[in-house]
């Protein structure tokens, strides 16, 4: 057993939050932003690399672990939380956005799971968080954010997050299912992912759903989500205040009705 061995509870429903138990000596890392509070005699410690045990046997190891991590998106370095007391202490990490917490046992995967790169959220010392580059060229010219993706290997616990409901899909050998790039959380490692074409002149101009969709093969488990981060973002961008303004929506009057209610004066 290379990863920590560590006990969790998630609690919550649409902000969801894991509470992580740990032994004495036990450690647990996370990505930078995800702590939310712990209880005393845990040690806070911030590791460059992403804290697994392979990559803490030189600096050239330590450079490569960081390098991957930026390629995801992430910072180069990760929170380490260690139980430094004689008892059993707690530290707990909450999602970004409304949404679900997935508990992955590795072990169950084979060692290996693949998710979207902003997915992670922490995992058992141990786990080893890298990136898995498509090695098809329509998925690498057309993936989106499917084009690189984070890989968790070890044998320990880790945790993802994901947007609004989430779906677990298992895949027969064979059978395919088609999904939006930004809807994909996670798969196995089984899977086969790639990107189609939609096709159609009126559903590439008009559709409004995207040139291109992944298509995942069996067999394998698949994580859906129905909230992806990207298109919340874009929702709250395109009804944001332009130019000082506000946008009223269903509103008759306006600026007038502005003018009008209470929080103006």
């Amino acid at each position: 057993m290379n990863a920590h061995e560590i006990d969790y509870h998630i609690y919550g429903e649409e902000m969801q939050y894991v509470e992580i138990e740990l032994d004495p000596q036990e450690i647990v890392v996370a990505e930078a932003g995800g702590f939310m509070m712990m209880e005393d005699g845990i040690k806070m410690e911030t590791i460059f690399g992403d804290g697994s045990t392979q990559q803490q046997s030189g600096i050239f190891g330590k450079l490569l672990s960081a390098g991957k991590r930026v390629l995801t998106g992430e910072s180069l370095f990760i929170t380490a939380f260690q139980n430094q007391a004689s008892g059993k202490k707690k530290v707990s990490f909450a999602s970004p956005y409304p949404g679900k917490i997935i508990a992955i046992d590795l072990k169950a995967y084979n060692g290996k799971f693949i998710c979207q790169k902003d997915a992670f959220l922490c995992a058992a010392k141990g786990v080893s968080v890298g990136i898995e580059f498509s090695k098809k060229i329509g998925r690498a010219l057309f993936g989106g954010e499917g084009f690189i993706m984070q890989k968790l290997e070890g044998d320990g616990m880790a945790f993802v997050h994901s947007g609004g409901t989430l779906a677990k899909k298992e895949l027969a050998p064979g059978e395919v299912m088609r999904i939006d790039t930004g809807c994909v959380v996670g798969y196995t490692q089984d899977v086969d992912f790639d990107i189609e074409f939609v096709g159609g002149v009126k559903n590439t101009i008009f559709g409004g759903e995207g040139m291109f969709y992944a298509t995942l093969r069996g067999p394998g488990t698949v994580f859906v989500q129905s909230l992806p981060f990207s298109r919340l973002a874009g929702r709250i961008l395109a009804n944001a205040p332009q130019n000082g303004g506000g946008k009223e929506e269903g509103s008759l009057l306006g600026g007038v009705g502005r003018l009008l209610d209470g929080d103006n004066f």
